[in-house]
C-alpha cells in the first residue's frame, strides 16, 4: 500500500500494551494472538507499533510539545556541544548535543547524571523526561517478556544483562531517552541544507552510508512527523510512521537483541528522511527511548541454548557488552547487498513465521543449499508438529547434548526415554534440538513428524557435503 506521496505504508503489527503485559497463570488467548502479532510484524517488517493506555499517550504528547518548545527558543552557535562517535562513551552521554552530519540536535536524559552547561549552571531539559523514561522503560521490558515467551524462554529471561529498577546508589544508567530535533530553521546552516535537499534531498537520505542500526535490545520512537523508514524482509524501505494514533509508539529491535537471541530476532535497519521538513517551522521532534545492556553484562545467549535453541558458532563465545558496544557493526555485515531477500531473513522468517515459509518455485531467490533447506525446514517442523504435541501434553522440550545422546538412544533407561516416547521422537535420531542434528538424522526427524516428507519431493539432494 502506498500513500499520496509514493511512500511504502506497512500493515505493521499493532497491539496495545494492556494486552501485552504478562499476569500469573496460564497465558490467555488474546496474550497469544498479541504475541503472535507482535512477532511476525518484526519477523516481516522488523518493526512494530505498541498502543498505550490513554493517559500514558497523553504524557508522551506532552513531552513532545516540552521537546518542541525547548529547541525552539534555544540557540545554536559553533561552540555547542558536537555528538561524538567514540564508542567508549556509549553509556556517559547525557545533556544537548549536536549532530550537524545529520542536521539533529538531542537531548539525553541518562538517570544517575546530572547535567551541567559550560559554565558549571545545571542545564534545564525539556519537561516530563524522568516520567517518559519510566513509562517506556516499562513498555520496553513489557516487550522483551513478550519476546521471551515466543521465543519459549524462561521469565524475564533478560534481567541479568538490564538495568537494576530502580538503580542503586551511584548507579547510572545504560538506557537513555533522547528529546531529539531534526532540521529546525534556526539550526545554522539549515538553509543551505534545504536548499541542497530540495533537489537530491531523497538520493541524500537514501543514500547507502546513511543506514543505520541501533546496538539496543530495543528502540522505541514518538514523533511529530513521519519520516521513519526501516527495511522489511524484501529489501524495501518502509514509511513506518506514517499511520501512527495519538497513543501509538514505534518500537523495533537492535543488535544487541540479535547477539542475546542467538540471530533469531534480526536487528531494524532504519534511516530518517529530512528531506520534507523545509518548512516546518520546528522541524520533526521526537522522543527516542533506546533500552540498552548494562555496560558489566555479558551477551552470551545462555538463554536460547537453556530452552534448546540452536545456537551458531558465531553468538556460542560470550561477549562483553562495553566490547560489544565498540566493535563496529556495518549493514553490509549483517544484511549482504543482494537484489533479493537474503537467506538470513528467510530464515528468520522461518522461525518466527511458519505461515510464510518458502515453498519451491514460489520465490525468484536463488536456491538455498540442501543443508540449509534442510534446517529450515526441521526448525518449521520443530515448532508446527513437535512444540504442538508436546504443549498438548504438558512436556517441558529439554534437549540433550548431542554428544551425550548418542549413548542415551541405545539404552532403556536414559535421562530422555520418556519424553522420546510420549512425544514420538523417532528411533535412532538423539533428542537434540533439530538445528545441531547432522543431515541424516533431520530426514529421519522431518520423515517422522511430517508424513508424505520425502527428500525427493523437496528437491533435496542426498548428497550433502558436510561430514555426517
Amino acid at each position: 500500500m502506498e500513500d499520496a506521496t509514493g511512500n511504502i505504508l506497512a500493515s505493521l503489527g499493532r497491539v496495545r500494551l494492556v494486552d501485552l503485559t504478562a499476569c500469573d497463570g496460564l497465558p490467555t488467548d488474546n496474550y497469544k494472538i498479541c504475541v503472535s502479532t507482535l512477532m511476525q510484524s518484526l519477523a516481516q517488517y522488523s518493526a512494530a507499533i505498541i498502543q498505550l493506555p490513554p493517559t500514558e499517550g497523553a504524557l508522551l504528547r506532552s513531552g513532545l510539545d516540552s521537546v518542541r518548545l525547548f529547541f525552539h527558543q534555544r540557540g545554536y552557535n559553533s561552540s555547542e556541544v558536537v555528538h561524538s562517535d567514540d564508542s567508549h562513551e556509549w553509556c556517559k552521554t547525557s545533556g544537548y548535543y549536536v549532530d550537524p552530519q545529520m542536521w539533529l540536535e538531542m537531548y539525553d536524559y541518562r538517570p544517575g547524571v546530572t547535567v551541567t552547561e559550560p559554565s558549571c549552571a545545571m542545564e534545564l531539559p525539556p519537561s516530563g523526561l524522568p516520567d517518559i523514561f519510566a513509562v517506556l522503560g516499562k513498555v520496553s521490558r513489557d516487550m522483551l517478556n513478550a519476546i521471551s515467551f515466543s521465543l519459549n524462554l524462561r521469565s524475564c529471561a533478560f534481567t541479568d544483562i538490564l538495568d537494576n529498577i530502580p538503580l542503586r546508589s551511584q548507579e547510572v544508567s545504560s538506557s537513555v531517552l533522547s528529546a531529539c530535533c531534526h532540521s529546525r530553521p534556526s539550526f545554522e546552516g539549515a538553509q543551505q541544507h534545504s536548499i541542497a535537499s530540495q533537489d537530491d534531498g531523497l538520493l541524500l537520505m537514501f543514500s547507502d552510508q546513511d543506514q543505520q542500526m541501533d546496538k539496543t535490545l530495543l528502540t522505541l520512537v514518538k514523533s511529530d512527523r513521519s519520516c521513519l523508514y526501516v527495511k522489511d524482509m524484501h529489501g524495501r524501505w518502509i514509511l513506518v510512521d506514517g499511520d501512527l494514533g495519538p497513543e501509538d509508539v514505534v518500537v523495533y529491535p537492535g543488535l544487541a537483541l540479535h547477539q542475546e537471541t542467538a540471530g533469531y530476532v534480526n536487528p531494524a535497519v532504519y534511516k530518517t528522511d529530512v528531506g520534507n521538513l523545509q518548512r516546518c517551522m520546528f522541524g520533526r521532534c521526537s522522543l527516542v527511548f533506546k533500552l540498552m545492556p548494562k555496560s558489566v553484562a555479558r551477551l552470551s545467549s545462555s538463554e536460547m541454548r537453556a530452552a534448546g535453541h540452536g545456537v551458531d558458532a558465531q553468538f556460542q563465545v560470550p561477549i562483553p557488552v562495553n566490547d560489544f558496544m565498540q566493535t563496529g557493526h556495518s549493514v553490509d555485515q549483517h544484511f549482504p547487498k543482494d537484489t533479493e531477500p537474503s537467506s538470513h531473513t528467510e530464515q528468520d522468517s522461518a522461525s518466527f513465521n511458519s505461515v510464510m515459509k518458502k515453498k519451491n518455485g514460489s520465490t525468484r531467490t536463488k536456491p538455498l543449499p540442501p543443508s540449509k533447506r534442510l534446517r529450515l525446514e526441521a526448525q518449521r517442523v520443530l515448532k508446527e508438529r513437535v512444540q504442538d504435541i508436546a504443549d498438548k501434553k504438558g512436556i517441558k522440550l529439554r534437549f540433550c547434548n548431542i554428544k551425550e545422546c548418542e549413548s542415551h538412544i541405545r539404552s532403556l533407561d536414559s535421562p530422555c526415554e520418556n519424553i522420546r516416547t510420549e512425544i514420538g521422537w523417532p528411533q535412532g535420531v538423539p533428542f537434540v534440538h533439530p538445528h545441531d542434528l547432522p543431515n541424516k538424522a533431520k530426514l529421519g526427524f522431518l520423515e517422522a513428524y511430517e508424513p508424505g516428507w520425502t527428500a525427493s519431493q523437496q528437491e533435496i539432494e542426498l548428497s550433502f557435503t558436510e561430514p555426517q
